[in-house]
């Protein structure tokens, strides 16, 4: 099962937006997109990093018996007398997967080991340690109080409850308890496809021989990374020239075999920005101007039902484009839904004067609990990429930041 198709006009601006702040921008996108995928039946062994379909609900109680938390000895707490206690043993133990077949007498002990089901005739259990074990008796202090450690049916999980919500990027902790309720397939999103296409006369693929005024393709081999680490799957288009017939093929190509399009360069309105010339030619393309830096032009349209983000073709900004606009949308495409990083604020270990009009996002990292940013904010430093471990966002606004100013700080990881 599969859902329509997105409308051609999904990513219009209202009318007499010039220059889109970064909310606004947010806002648009998770508004106007949705799941393009559809879906599909896991087993539990291939589910890691895939998005939950549907809500899922326990088959099965955890645990699915009472059972005893500790090694011991079990027994019913209503038979104990006033002060110390000493309690005749039955014959045999409780294990866990080996219950004790017979109910224990009031006034009686089983030996138990941790995990073991409750008898009958058991609601309590003390630690081996604080026991004494005679000649078929134990004897122990008084001050236990009932119930003690155990564990109830269904204290974690009763049967019937929604465990986990649909659009859930499953994790190994969540493959357990799918596990422990009892389940072995899940109703999933087909996993994303992403095509990958860079554009320019003057790029070479790295180890191929360089002329003079071109260089490598480092845009490529960082946005199918990043399609990679948020667990998409990545269909490496290669690099096209500044060819329309090329390119046109090229978006012909990814329509055919992705869900969505990333593209980087060309994404202006220049000459040979020729993302921008189809999608307008299409009928089905916004240029973004976004108050943002680095980066600003976003050209954003449909090809053929295909979703396409015309990114910067500067490294740095279609890195920092790619994590704070396409990433949400695509976990949107991609049924997982709309979710901000996670950031949180930290003591500037620099100080810089802020312009107001755009929001700014500087490559970072933390050192002694403080951030620092990389040395040089030129976007074609792309070496400060490698570097960061993280961005600092400064606000729309003028800003002074001083040493010691709080500063919000998102780390990488946070984006996948």
């Amino acid at each position: 099962m599969k859902p329509p198709p997105l409308r051609d006009d999904c990513f219009a601006l209202p009318a007499g937006i010039d220059w889109t702040p970064v909310d606004d921008a947010l806002a648009l996108l998770r508004e106007k997109l949705r799941p393009v995928v559809g879906q599909e039946k896991s087993p539990l062994s291939g589910a890691l990093g895939r998005v939950l379909a549907t809500p899922l609900v326990a088959a099965r109680s955890n645990p699915p018996q009472a059972n005893t938390a500790v090694d011991g000895y079990g027994f019913a707490y209503a038979s104990l007398g006033d002060g110390d206690q000493v309690l005749p043993l039955v014959e045999g133990r409780a294990a866990a997967g080996a219950p004790f077949p017979r109910q224990v007498p009031p006034g009686y002990a089983v030996r138990m080991l941790t995990g073991a089901a409750l008898p009958d005739g058991v609601d309590t259990v003390i630690l081996q340690e604080d026991v004494t074990v005679g000649d078929g008796e134990i004897a122990f202090r008084a001050g236990l109080k009932a119930g003690a450690n155990t564990r109830k049916a269904g204290e974690d999980v009763a049967a019937g409850d929604t465990v986990l919500k649909a659009g859930r990027t499953l994790t190994a902790a969540d493959l357990a308890l799918i596990a422990a309720v009892g389940l072995s397939q899940v109703e999933v999103f087909q996993r994303l496809k992403v095509a990958v296409v860079s554009t320019g006369d003057e790029l070479v693929d790295a180890g191929e021989p360089a002329g003079p005024g071109q260089i490598y393709d480092a845009n490529r081999p960082m946005l199918s990374g990043l399609v990679q680490g948020f667990g998409f799957e990545t269909i490496d288009l290669g690099k096209v020239p500044d060819n329309r017939k090329a390119l046109r093929k090229a978006l012909d190509d990814a329509a055919d075999r992705a869900d969505v399009v990333l593209t980087s360069g060309g994404a202006s309105s220049g000459d040979e920005d020729h993302v921008s010339a189809l999608l307008t030619e299409a009928g089905a393309m916004t240029e973004w101007r976004i108050a943002v830096k680095p980066g600003r032009p976003l050209a954003l349209g449909m090809w053929q039902g295909t979703p396409v983000f015309g990114l910067p073709g500067n490294p740095v900004a279609a890195m920092v484009c790619t994590l704070i606009f396409a990433r949400p949308a695509m976990a949107v495409l991609a049924g997982a839904g709309w979710s901000a990083p996670q950031s949180f604020d930290v003591p500037a270990a620099f100080s810089k004067s802020k312009k107001p009009g755009r929001r700014e996002y500087l490559r970072a990292r933390i050192r002694d609990g403080q951030a620092e940013v990389f040395k040089s904010e030129g976007s074609g430093r792309i070496s400060g990429l490698s570097w960061a471990e993280g961005l600092v966002e400064l606000p729309d606004a003028a800003a002074e930041i001083r040493q010691g100013d709080p500063v919000r700080f998102i780390p990488l990881t946070s984006f996948s």
